[in-house]
């Protein structure tokens, strides 16, 4: 039979590593971790802005020059 081995953990022992478990649980508790965090966040807003602004002149483009194109009589 195999025999799986049973740790006994003293209650003083329970408590210190209870204790030592609740430190930085928040993801953006240093100050370089949240400053990261707002660098990409922003970085994703002006690319989203950038795309969205290249959209939009490419389609008014597209209606500039769709207006001017008719077609010719003969």
């Amino acid at each position: 039979m195999d025999r799986t081995k049973i740790k006994i953990v003293k209650r003083a022992e329970a408590n210190v590593v209870k204790g030592k478990k609740k430190k930085n649980k928040n993801k953006a508790a240093t100050p370089r971790t949240a400053a990261r965090e707002m660098v990409s966040t922003v970085t994703e807003w002006v690319t989203d802005l950038k795309q969205r602004k290249t959209e939009e002149t490419k389609a008014a483009f597209d209606l500039l020059f769709a207006a001017n194109q008719q077609p010719r009589e003969s």
